[in-house]
């Protein structure tokens, strides 16, 4: 497993990837936070919090782990080197878990640098450092596990597509339904007596993101990824 992870990391820095989701993340993050007027500017809101941070990761994520994910096994296919991976003295869990791992310890490298932004707002809150830590450590971990559930679902929509482009278009219509579309439909009239937004991730990131660690929550995110792991190591089984 650590051999494919470290092929998958490599890989990552060795092109332009790597770099890019880094930058990009933060670009956005920084632009929409600081410079551009709007509802999510700390500035303009007038508050020492990083709730907006929290508001737009998971839809950068969106398009952003996807755009990570979409080359895992598509790569592997297209260059003809499946066939030999699965030939190595390495488990499909193995594969796969590898991947995952790659994948995901790249977002948290993308996340890592966007500590500077609880110091400024620590800064800036008058009197200095009076800022509430339990709600930006709590929604850190729902980011985190955000990510995870993401990484697994963009996995799997690689596994299904021998296409780039197709890949990452089934990874984002998956991750919308599974943060936001339950919670859509749960709105509905027809559905409001379901209860349908506790299957949904947008329901548990908001729980984590209060400070309140709740294992309801954690467990949710954690078979979420567990599920989409198992059906991506059932296909990679099968091809």
């Amino acid at each position: 497993m650590f051999s494919i992870l470290k092929k998958e990391l490599i890989g990552f820095f060795a092109s332009a990837i790597g770099y890019m989701v880094m930058a990009l993340f933060l670009l956005a993050n920084g632009l929409l936070l600081w410079v551009f007027k709007s509802d999510y500017n700390i500035f303009d809101a007038g508050f020492a919090d990083l709730n907006s941070f929290f508001y737009i990761s998971p839809w950068l994520f969106f398009f952003l782990i996807p755009a990570i994910t979409m080359r895992s096994f598509v790569d592997e296919k297209t260059q003809g080197t499946f066939e030999l991976l699965k030939t190595k003295p390495i488990t499909n869990w193995q594969l796969v878990l590898g991947k995952y791992f790659g994948a995901f310890l790249l977002i948290v490298f993308a996340l890592i640098p966007s500590l500077i932004y609880v110091y400024s707002v620590n800064t800036l809150a008058n009197p200095h450092g009076n800022i509430d830590l339990g709600p930006i450590i709590g929604a850190y971990i729902g980011l985190l596990f955000i990510a995870s559930s993401y990484t697994a679902i963009g996995l799997l929509a690689s596994a299904l597509s021998k296409n780039q482009i197709v890949a990452f278009l089934i990874a984002v219509l998956l991750c919308f339904i599974m943060f936001y579309g339950f919670e859509a439909l749960a709105n509905l009239e027809a559905f409001k007596n379901l209860s349908l937004e506790y299957f949904g991730m947008k329901y548990h990131y908001n729980s984590l993101a209060r400070g309140i660690l709740d294992t309801r929550d954690l467990i949710y995110f954690f078979s979420l990824s567990i599920l989409f792991l198992a059906i991506t190591h059932k296909i990679v089984e099968k091809q």
